[in-house]
């Protein structure tokens, strides 16, 4: 592509966050990697790969040798088993976690005695990396303890990976970017599938409810502690918007940055979260009845909801991201433009015709 604009490698860029980062890259030559074709009418180069297989690190080589793009936005990553039909553990950690080690292999091999190699390497963690229960707002010194459910376990092994490999990126700084859980009309997720009470099984019990327009309840364990947990939401828009201003600042050779990200303002409490979405609350005896309920529901194929979901829906895990304000200076609020409360009844509005079928992509 010789528009005499930077190169941008974006992986996994039919997903929600890469379709929403693409208006974002109109001072850009994108190429895209996914599996499926991004639904979009924007003009980029597709070429199709999967990162869960080996042989994608050579190919990954080769493109970056041929194409000395500047910068890499690394968005694979598979976050719902159920709607993108990657079921196998074992498959799903090989693209998340062997496939971010394969792109930055890739990096560190293309950037070999080059003076024009890739310049930046941007990979979204997740706040689910420290784990469901946390002491207060964490900063990103907190450990990372995430259990249990396989996409936040990937996630923290992740992060390590890209921890780890950084220095070795040769002339390329590497951003790690922990946000807070992505709302907005067009996206889907546990948490807010849970908000939603959208029946997103497989089955065809699932199907006939969504026909008829029926929603299923918001469970908590009883308790007012679950009700007064507090939570972050960061909307998918600002996110992209995020990702988009790192791409166009100098970066800094052989650095390493990790900021939380989230929306402006005070965290939710669940009990809010609930009340906003108009959502039926229904209380169970314990985590355990809870877990029991999600891995029916699961088995049944009536909500994508995995039981191994639980510790973070019933924890309180938000982060202090003084630091990404001080990062993004006066920029702060051009960037991040809504607040947790906004971003998260921004949820609730129907999706315009192109962003429902972003719902529909992998991220």
């Amino acid at each position: 592509m010789t528009t005499g604009k930077p190169t941008v490698v974006v992986t996994g860029v039919s997903g929600n966050l890469g379709l929403r980062l693409l208006p974002q890259l109109t001072d850009f030559s994108v190429i895209g990697l996914d599996i499926a074709p991004p639904k979009t009418e924007q003009s980029i180069r597709f070429i199709r790969m999967d990162l869960g297989t080996e042989d994608s690190c050579q190919a990954l080589y080769n493109l970056f040798k041929e194409t000395r793009p500047f910068s890499v936005v690394h968005l694979a990553f598979v976050i719902d088993p159920m709607r993108t039909g990657v079921l196998d553990v074992d498959r799903m950690w090989q693209i998340n976690v062997a496939g971010t080690a394969r792109v930055m292999e890739a990096i560190t091999e293309a950037n070999r005695n080059e003076d024009s190699g890739v310049r930046q390497f941007i990979f979204p963690s997740s706040v689910s990396a420290y784990g469901p229960d946390l002491p207060g707002p964490v900063t990103e010194e907190f450990a990372l303890e995430a259990h249990t459910l396989p996409y936040a376990i990937h996630k923290r092994e992740s992060d390590g990976v890209v921890q780890q490999r950084a220095p070795a990126l040769r002339s390329c700084s590497a951003y790690i970017l922990r946000p807070h859980i992505f709302a907005g009309a067009t996206v889907e997720n546990y948490l807010l599938g849970a908000f939603r009470g959208t029946p997103n099984g497989k089955g065809k019990r699932a199907e006939k409810m969504r026909k008829e327009g029926k929603r299923l309840p918001c469970l908590l364990p009883y308790g007012q502690k679950y009700l007064d947990n507090k939570i972050q939401f960061v909307h998918v828009d600002d996110m992209a918007r995020l990702i988009a201003w790192i791409l166009k600042r100098e970066p800094e050779v052989r650095r390493l940055t990790i900021l939380n990200v989230a929306g402006r303002g005070e965290p939710l409490t669940f009990a809010g979260c609930i009340g906003m979405a108009h959502a039926e609350l229904k209380r169970v005896p314990g985590k355990w009845a809870m877990r029991a309920v999600l891995k029916f529901l699961w088995k049944a194929g009536i909500s994508s909801i995995p039981p191994e979901a639980v510790p973070y829906m019933t924890g309180q895990y938000i982060m202090n991201t003084d630091r990404l304000k001080k990062f993004l200076g006066d920029d702060y609020e051009k960037v991040v433009r809504h607040s947790i409360a906004d971003a998260f009844a921004d949820s609730f509005k129907a999706p315009s015709p192109a962003g429902a079928a972003q719902r529909l992509a992998a991220h």
